[in-house]
């Protein structure tokens, strides 16, 4: 396995533990993986997994809540409206309660 294939796979293992009702940034996911800079490498893994509902990329924003990833998901509202039905408030494109919603990577998950 190449060390890309395995950064794509330790990311969408984190993705996954996301529990609902919580949101985690993409720097979050890069810095817990050892490489602060990475972050919009996260993205691009999230982006590649648009049409796999086993990954619930929705659950990742960026780090002041903007719903950035929302033009990959099918629909306009799409992101927000999941994000809306675990129970995040969202105004303007942004999770309004960062703090109480927010989900960290080696909080909660092992590498």
């Amino acid at each position: 396995m190449t060390s890309s294939n395995n950064f794509h796979q330790k990311v969408l293992q984190i993705v996954k533990q996301i529990p609902p009702g919580k949101v985690t940034t993409y720097g979050h996911i890069a810095a817990y993986l050892g490489n602060k800079r990475s972050a919009r490498m996260v993205g691009w893994v999230l982006n590649s997994q648009k049409y796999n509902r086993d990954i619930p990329a929705h659950r990742v924003v960026n780090r002041k809540g903007l719903l950035t990833g929302k033009m990959h998901f099918e629909g306009q509202n799409l992101m927000q409206e999941l994000l809306e039905s675990e129970g995040i408030k969202i105004v303007d494109n942004q999770v309004v309660d960062m703090d109480g919603c927010l989900w960290v990577p080696g909080d909660h998950t092992d590498k």
